[in-house]
């Protein structure tokens, strides 16, 4: 099974004096598209101006700049551990021991917008870039990722993939119609019974159900698989839209 998690606005400042490698990261046939992403926002960070224009950053938020302009020289952290928020909070990655990262290693991928879908112990730097975002030179990143994403996505030959991403960074990589897989929304029972999304805890229960994967580590390769164990582990996974489940809390 592959995991597919969203990534965060909040990161961690700081890492390793260890710069980005780009030949390190997973899908390394993303390279070309990683290297235009990375010269783009790297040369308008630049100009401060331009750059909060862009990238729509508050005066506040201007400080964030200096990680984009460092972003081949600064240092860097495994993208598990250098996101923030509630969906990484919940998944608390840092306090796991060596099995379950090492399974998270293998099984859990984070797409940001910069470098496109990344392991989760790829080494990655802050940064600051959204996946809404149209930089200067390039085309909007829904264009720019969408189709060489989707392309590596098949390539991976994953048996079964689990997608927790927003919608917004689906649109940067659909999983192909040929590849098994599952949209994972999260909802609760309302009083007239119908389900409705969440928002705060949409993230934190993705974090704590992906955490709860790496812990137990089942061997899931299906659909049909992941209901087997989410049943056994007292979870409420049910059927959403056609191509979706609904997890339900």
């Amino acid at each position: 099974m592959l995991v597919l998690l969203p990534p965060s606005e909040t990161k961690r400042t700081g890492g390793r004096s260890r710069p980005l490698n780009l030949d390190t990261l997973a899908f390394p046939q993303l390279k070309p598209e990683r290297e235009a992403v990375a010269a783009a926002l790297v040369a308008l960070s630049a100009d401060a101006e331009a750059a909060a224009r862009v990238l729509k950053l508050s005066d506040r938020q201007r400080g964030e700049l200096a990680h984009n302009t460092a972003l081949r020289t600064g240092p860097t952290l495994p993208a598990v551990d250098r996101y923030t928020g509630v969906l990484f909070d919940a998944l608390r990655a840092s306090t796991m021991d060596a099995a379950a990262r090492r399974w998270l290693a293998g099984h859990v991928l984070i797409h940001s917008a910069p470098f496109g879908p990344v392991g989760a112990l790829d080494a990655i730097p802050a940064y600051r870039l959204a996946a809404g975002t149209a930089l200067p030179g390039l085309p909007p990143l829904r264009r720019h990722w969408a189709e060489p994403v989707a392309t590596a996505l098949a390539a991976a030959s994953a048996s079964f993939v689990l997608d927790l991403r927003s919608e917004a960074y689906v649109a940067l990589g659909p999983v192909p119609s040929t590849v098994a897989s599952t949209y994972l929304r999260v909802v609760t029972d309302g009083p007239d019974g119908a389900a409705r999304a969440l928002n705060h805890f949409n993230k934190h229960a993705k974090g704590a159900l992906v955490r709860r994967l790496a812990t137990e580590r089942p061997r899931i390769q299906s659909l049909g698989a992941l209901r087997r164990w989410a049943d056994a582990a007292g979870l409420t996974l049910r059927d959403g839209m056609p191509g979706e489940l609904d997890l339900v809390v």
